[in-house]
């Protein structure tokens, strides 16, 4: 039997893109996504609102070795530069872990899914190229 116990959630305190979501909103679709996916529940931490800010992620990193995994409300909450995306992957994996984005439906079990969500940031960024953003 596994001594991890369950799925922390982690929320923004600044946009999630380009749209600012409430924190008890961001919760509550992450329980959803957690309760449809049989993912037991841990309670968020709140990244802080400064851009490029992700020391709350790193908290929650350092706890993978007694958790068993990351419930984010969302995927675009990762790192935008994708080298520091692929650090990210390469912890949770290395960890024995999975990372699951609660608005897109969608997680990192496996290495394989890698490529699935750096296809959905290149696909977001030519979005909102062409949209003027």
């Amino acid at each position: 039997m596994s001594e991890r116990s369950g799925y922390r959630g982690y929320v923004a305190s600044r946009d999630v893109r380009g749209q600012r979501w409430p924190q008890h909103v961001q919760n509550v679709v992450i329980r959803d996504y957690c309760a449809r996916e049989k993912l037991p529940y841990l309670l968020s931490v709140a990244e802080y609102a400064m851009e490029g800010c992700y020391m709350n992620l790193s908290t929650v990193l350092d706890e993978l070795p007694r958790i068993e995994g990351i419930a984010m409300f969302s995927l675009f909450m990762l790192p935008q530069r994708p080298e520091r995306r692929q650090a990210v992957y390469e912890r949770v994996l290395g960890a024995g872990a999975s990372l699951h984005g609660a608005l897109e439906g969608t997680g990192l079990t496996s290495a394989a899914d890698i490529a699935r969500i750096e296809d959905t940031f290149a696909l977001e960024g030519i979005t909102q190229r062409a949209a003027g953003f």
